[in-house]
């Protein structure tokens, strides 16, 4: 397998992070994580195949929303919420405004 690869968030600039956000399919993942929980992508069921999914959780890892641990067979999902609002303090709770306003 593949190591999967996180950026730092101080490599990261802001409008990445908000591009990555802009897609509605990634912004509906993001949301789901915000319960803190960790996920596994199976539980994700927003009218994209797997792949297209894939797609756009790589997305979001890239930006440095979202944090993948392979588990056997399985890939599990958690926002990095304490390292987001490290890095932009307010962040998480600005995504927790739009995700209710949404």
């Amino acid at each position: 397998m593949r190591a999967i690869v996180h950026p730092s968030l101080s490599e990261i600039p802001v409008h990445q992070m908000m591009q990555a956000l802009a897609s509605p399919v990634r912004l509906a993942v993001v949301q789901k994580l915000l319960d803190g929980q960790v996920h596994q992508g199976s539980e994700f069921d927003f009218g994209v195949s797997q792949s297209t999914l894939s797609h756009h959780v790589k997305i979001l890892r890239e930006a440095g929303i979202v944090q993948n641990d392979p588990e056997g067979t399985r890939c599990l999902m958690s926002l990095r919420a304490a390292e987001l609002d490290e890095r932009f303090p307010g962040f998480v709770e600005q995504l927790r405004v739009l995700s209710a306003a949404g």
